[in-house]
């Protein structure tokens, strides 16, 4: 097979794939109640599109009972591919926990999905879909980005970017005193109904600052909660916690729920430890959040972003000749670090920061941008994605090195002469 019909078959499997997930995240939110409708009819009139969409890729000739298509909601989501379409991402993933709750690592699979298939359609021979329009509005983030453009500055697009990372959520007056463009503004919204008590408290994640999710086993008091973020790695890292329902009106207060152990070695440097951080109960009323998409594609990619900027501008490490540029040239990539020396020489590292969910994704899109489109040299996951490292480096090699943040942090430490951790 020649590579032009090789890509054009890539592109068709990847864009079936995101239609099917897309369907099943859908009727999953729908049938476990995780959508914001309680209304049965608006649920069920979900899950009939969403069923209508699969029937769609699948194709005529081949039929899907609705009763078949609701019962496989609860299994490998890969089953409800078409013959001859590759699993890929989504070979052994469930829309639905073993607790018959919404998983909502679907998002990030969904949404990394979308990420990869625009860069292989714009890798394709001629750079259109193979299965013409897709069902899927612009994300959120590409509005975002021209925004943070449109302030035409360095200081400008450093600051607003900052702001969105490091106040995902607040009062009014916070989110006033961040002066931001009135369009970026608009990217806050009420509270997400998932993520309120007794609809009028939220608790904000201890890492990123963004409302947690709640579950309520039993609304009468005594019984159960748990609360921890949307953001899967922070949960295991200490942010989930877990309540008791307390008397009509109070709010509840949360307990941890287990102890994640510091990790040693470079790793620790960036390390947040929350330990002694219960977060406290913050009403809904005045209160607003960023949308899911900017918070999941600028808020928790930012975070080792700005960790790695900071821990690198260290005054002891200026000394040693290392300084750091944060987003260059309005986001060409995102940190230029360069080493300097006494005689001259300098070296540069051009970083690319990158929080997938799943890895085997982000090797697609690596292959298909032929590395990084900005030009980074070096592509750096969060320390808890270590994992990940070994594939990430067999697909990337040809374009750029590979490194956990704190593993990339003493590269830079090593060439200076510095410590790192």
């Amino acid at each position: 097979m020649n590579t032009r019909s090789t890509s054009a078959s890539s592109l068709r499997d990847a864009e079936v794939r995101h239609v099917v997930m897309t369907a099943a995240a859908m009727a999953a939110r729908a049938l476990t109640g995780s959508d914001s409708s309680t209304d049965p009819e608006v649920r069920l009139k979900e899950m009939m599109d969403a069923h209508a969409r699969i029937l769609w890729a699948w194709g005529p000739g081949k039929p899907l009972t609705f009763t078949k298509f609701r019962e496989m909601l609860t299994e490998d989501l890969s089953a409800l591919l078409p013959d001859g379409v590759d699993a890929g991402e989504m070979s052994g993933f469930y829309a639905i926990t073993e607790d018959g709750e919404f998983e909502e690592d679907s998002y990030d699979l969904e949404l990394e999905q979308r990420t990869v298939l625009e860069a292989l359609e714009k890798a394709s021979w001629n750079g259109r879909s193979a299965m013409g329009d897709r069902v899927s509005d612009e994300l959120h983030q590409t509005l975002v980005h021209r925004e943070l453009l449109k302030g035409r500055s360095q200081e400008s697009y450093c600051a607003w970017r900052s702001a969105l990372i490091t106040t995902p959520a607040g009062a009014a007056g916070e989110l006033r005193r961040l002066d931001l463009p009135a369009k970026l503004d608009e990217f806050y919204e009420p509270i997400r109904f998932d993520a309120l008590y007794d609809q009028r408290w939220w608790f904000a994640c201890p890492f990123c600052s963004w409302p947690m999710k709640i579950t309520l086993h039993g609304e009468k008091r005594g019984s159960a909660g748990k609360v921890r973020c949307f953001h899967r790695p922070h949960a295991r890292q200490g942010a989930r916690y877990e309540f008791t329902v307390p008397d009509s009106g109070k709010a509840p207060e949360l307990r941890s729920v287990g102890r994640p152990l510091k990790p040693e070695g470079s790793a620790s440097v960036l390390f947040k430890d929350i330990t002694d951080r219960i977060p406290e109960p913050t009403p809904e009323k005045g209160h607003r959040a960023l949308v899911r998409g900017v918070w999941r594609c600028t808020t928790i990619p930012g975070i080792p972003e700005l960790g790695l900027y900071d821990a690198l501008s260290r005054p002891a490490l200026k000394k040693k000749g290392v300084t750091v540029a944060l987003w260059p040239d309005m986001d060409t990539y995102d940190l230029l670090v360069t080493v300097s020396r006494k005689h001259g020489a300098r070296t540069e590292f051009k970083v690319d920061v990158k929080d997938y969910t799943h890895a085997t994704l982000l090797a697609d899109k690596i292959t298909a941008d032929r590395g990084d489109g900005g030009g980074a040299d070096w592509l750096v996951v969060p320390d808890f994605r270590y994992d990940t490292v070994p594939l990430l480096e067999d697909v990337s090699r040809k374009w750029m090195r590979v490194a956990t943040a704190g593993d990339f942090g003493a590269k830079v430490c090593q060439e200076a002469g510095a410590t790192w951790a």
